[in-house]
This record gives C-alpha cells, structure tokens and sequence, in this order.
C-alpha cells in the first residue's frame, strides 16, 4: 500500500512538474511572438506535436541567446515552418 501511495505522490509530482514547464515555454513564447504566430504555432501543434515542440524550443533556444531580434511575425514563423518540414519530391511519370 505505502509504496503505491508513494508512486501515486511521484507521478502527481512528474505532472506538476510538466505543468509548470509548459507554463514557462507559453510565457516565454508569449513574450517573442505576436498573436497570430502563436495562433498559427498552436494550429501546427494539433497536426503535428512533435514538430510544434521541436519550433517551440529552437525559438526558446534562440531567445535565451539574445539571437532574437524582435517579436517573431507569422511571416517569419511560416519560413522556420517551412524550412523544417522536409521538401516533397516532385514524382513525373512519363508513359511512352
């Protein structure tokens, strides 16, 4: 019993911890983006999380550098976006 309690006390502890890490990154984002770049990272991040968390944190990287110059505009969030997702290769097929 006492050591199921103890996990049930470590796992409430990893989800706190989660929470204010999350907190932390929207706090940090709020501050370098502009609302509609939040708002088109928040649409990216319901179609693919993975690559939402991995431009989260290349801004956050960037930002805690002094790299940043500026609020990050939806133009400039679109070109990050775009130069991250891998290029589609352009398939013809010639029937002869």
């Amino acid at each position: 019993m006492a050591e199921m309690q103890q996990s049930a006390q470590q796992q409430a502890q990893q989800q706190e911890q989660a929470k204010q890490i999350e907190a932390q990154k929207q706090s940090i984002l709020r501050q370098i983006m502009v609302p509609e770049a939040r708002d088109r990272l928040a649409n990216v991040k319901l179609a693919n999380p993975q690559l939402a968390d991995s431009v989260e944190n290349q801004l956050i990287r960037l930002s805690q550098s002094g790299r940043l110059q500026g609020m990050i505009t939806d133009a400039m969030l679109r070109e990050i976006l775009q130069s991250m997702v891998p290029q589609k290769r352009e398939i013809k097929i010639e029937r002869r």
